[in-house]
C-alpha cells in the first residue's frame, strides 16, 4: 500500500516512545522506506538500534556525527520525505517547530522540509491541557500542520485524562490518509460553509455565536485532498482556509444566503457546516447606542433558512446539513432532516464533552433518509470530516 513512499519518523523522549517501534514495524509491513530521527532524550527509552533494525535503515541521532553519506543529512531525509511523523510528540518538539527553533537533528530536519507533518501528542494530561501547549498545537495546525488527537486513558505518571499516544494502528491509518488520499471525489464541486454569522446591533456590538468553524474547515480540508474542487464560504473565523480551496469570506446571513446561493447550481455536493443566525436585528443602529435607564428592547426579525431554501432547489446534487442541538439530539435532527429535503443530517449535542463549539473533536451521528442513524464515536474533526464524505459518496452510488 505504501510502496514507493518514504515516512520519517521522529522519536522524541517519552514514555510512549516504545510505541513508535511498533508504528515504524506497520509502515515497512506496508512496503514503505523508513528513517526514524531520535532526539538524544528518546534514546535515553529505546535504543537505536531498535529501529535501525525495523527500518533496516541507519538511525539518525547526532547532528554531528561523521556522516555515513556525502550529503547533508537533515536536508536529504527533508527532500526525501513524502510524510514526517513525530511520536511521540512532546511538548518540547512541538514548541521548537512552533516558535522556528532548529537545535537538533529531528527539528532541523522538519524545519527543512516541505513535506506533510504529523505529530502525535503524548504527554501528562496537565501539561497537554497547558495553555501555551494548546497555542503552540492552534498556531501550528493554522500552518497547515496535521495533529493526530491523543488518546484518554491511564498514563505513565498514574494520572487519569487526555495525553496517551494514540494507538499506532490508529497512526498509520492517519498517516495513509495523509500520504496517500483516495480521489473518490476528484472532479467534483464540493461547497461547504462554515463558522458563524455576525448579525449587527450597531457599528461596535453584534449578535452571533459560538462556532469557531473547526469543522467546516476540517471538511473542506478532507474533500480538497479527496479530489474535489472545493469552495469554502465561511462566517469570520481565527483559522487559516486550507490550501488549494476557493475561499468566500461572508459576515451576515443573508451575506452568507447570497454567496451560497450565486454558486448553488454548479455544486454537486454542499455541506452546510456553518452555525447560521435564526435572527438578526430589524433596524441596526448607525450610531453607538448609549447605555439610558432601563431596559433596551431590540426586535429581532427572521434570516432567511439557507438549508430550507437548498432543499427546495436541489435537483441531483447531494445536500449535508447539520444540526447542532443541547437536547432531544435525534428527534430534532430527523424533524430537520425532513423539513430541509437533506440527504443527510450531521447531528451533534453541543454540551456532550468533546463534541462542543471550539473542540478539536467531534462526537456525531449520520442521518440519511433511508432511516439510518449511524453515531461516530469521539474522534478529530478531520476524521469526522472523512466519514461524513465517505457517507456522501455512498449516497451518490
Amino acid at each position: 500500500m505504501l510502496k514507493g513512499k518514504n515516512i520519517v519518523v521522529g522519536v522524541t523522549g517519552g514514555v510512549a516512545a516504545y510505541k513508535a517501534c511498533d508504528i515504524v514495524s506497520r509502515f515497512k509491513k506496508l512496503g514503505a522506506e523508513v528513517n526514524v530521527i531520535m532526539t538524544k532524550a528518546a534514546t535515553e527509552f529505546v535504543q537505536p538500534q531498535a529501529f535501525q533494525a525495523l527500518s533496516q535503515n541507519p538511525v539518525t541521532v547526532d547532528m554531528f556525527e561523521t556522516p555515513r553519506y556525502w550529503d547533508i543529512e537533515h536536508i536529504s531525509l527533508a527532500q526525501k520525505a513524502d510524510v514526517l511523523l513525530v511520536a511521540p510528540a512532546t511538548a518540547n518538539i512541538i514548541g521548537k517547530v512552533a516558535n522556528g527553533i532548529a537545535d537538533d537533528m529531528l527539528s532541523t530536519t522538519i524545519m527543512a522540509s516541505t513535506a506533510k507533518v504529523v505529530f502525535a501528542p503524548a504527554m501528562n494530561t496537565k501539561m497537554y491541557e497547558n495553555v501555551i501547549v494548546q497555542d503552540n498545537i492552534k498556531k501550528l495546525k493554522n500552518l497547515g500542520y496535521h495533529f493526530i488527537q491523543p488518546a484518554s486513558g491511564r498514563l505513565a505518571c498514574g494520572d487519569i485524562g487526555v495525553g496517551k499516544l494514540c494507538e499506532p494502528e490508529k497512526i498509520v491509518e492517519a498517516v495513509i490518509e495523509i500520504a496517500l488520499p483516495v480521489q473518490d471525489l476528484a472532479g467534483k464541486n464540493l461547497l461547504v460553509t462554515a463558522g458563524p454569522t455576525v448579525e449587527t446591533i450597531d457599528p461596535v456590538r453584534f449578535i452571533s455565536n459560538r462556532s469557531s468553524g473547526k469543522m467546516g474547515y476540517a471538511i473542506a480540508e478532507a474533500a480538497q485532498a479527496r479530489g474535489a474542487i472545493v469552495t469554502l464560504v465561511s462566517g469570520p473565523t481565527n483559522i487559516k482556509p486550507p490550501a488549494g480551496v476557493d475561499f468566500m469570506p461572508t459576515t451576515s446571513a443573508i451575506n452568507m444566503y447570497d454567496t451560497v446561493m450565486e454558486h448553488f447550481n454548479k455544486q454537486d455536493i454542499i455541506i452546510k457546516a456553518a452555525a447560521v443566525g435564526d435572527y438578526r436585528p430589524e433596524n441596526p443602529a448607525d450610531m453607538k447606542i448609549k447605555k439610558q435607564e432601563g431596559n433596551l428592547t431590540i426586535n429581532l426579525v427572521r434570516n432567511p433558512d439557507i438549508l430550507l431554501e437548498l432543499g427546495k432547489r436541489k435537483t441531483n446534487q447531494i445536500l449535508v446539513g447539520f444540526a447542532a442541538e443541547t437536547n432531544n439530539l435525534l428527534e430534532y435532527a430527523t424533524g430537520k432532516l425532513n423539513k430541509k429535503n437533506a440527504d443527510l443530517i450531521v447531528a451533534n449535542d453541543v454540551t456532550e464533552n468533546g463534541a462542543g463549539f471550539g473542540s478539536d473533536t467531534n462526537i456525531v451521528y449520520l442521518l440519511d433518509r433511508q432511516g439510518e442513524q449511524r453515531k461516530i464515536e469521539m474522534a478529530s474533526k478531520l476524521e469526522i470530516a472523512n466519514k461524513i464524505l465517505d457517507k456522501v459518496i455512498e449516497l451518490s452510488k
